[in-house]
């Protein structure tokens, strides 16, 4: 029995302890998982294949997660986008905002149980359309 995939995630995190984390957790949970460590490659990911969604890491080398945010504005987008960040700060946040981020995910204060509901909330309204 071939048992299909709860959706294709794409993780953008530059941290390579976080990321296998996040790979190891949403695979689990029966997610197909794509990773990128830096903006550049999140960019050309998502132009080879469109994510169900997308993990973005703020903080990544060669273009920032705001950088890719820029890329793919949320009118032409199909896929929500999860911010991670390891800063509670507003000003992230507004920017986040302003460029289309469904949500915001604090790495020092949430756990990974919080961030998979977060995923499986923004999928479920993805689905509802």
């Amino acid at each position: 029995m071939i048992l299909m995939a709860r959706g294709n995630i794409l993780i953008a995190e530059d941290d390579p302890v976080l990321r296998n984390l996040y790979v190891k957790k949403f695979t689990i949970a029966g997610f197909a998982i794509r990773t990128a460590e830096n903006g550049e490659e999140t960019i050309q990911k998502v132009l080879e294949q469109a994510p169900d969604l997308l993990l973005l890491d703020i903080h990544m080398p060669k273009i920032d997660g705001f950088g890719v945010l820029e890329k793919f504005p949320k009118e032409e987008r199909g896929f929500p986008v999860i911010l991670l960040t390891n800063f509670e700060e507003e000003k992230y946040k507004e920017r986040g905002r302003e460029l289309g981020a469904d949500d915001y995910f604090v790495k020092k204060d949430m756990t990974i149980r919080s961030l998979l509901n977060m995923v499986e909330r923004l999928l479920a309204m993805r689905r509802q359309g």
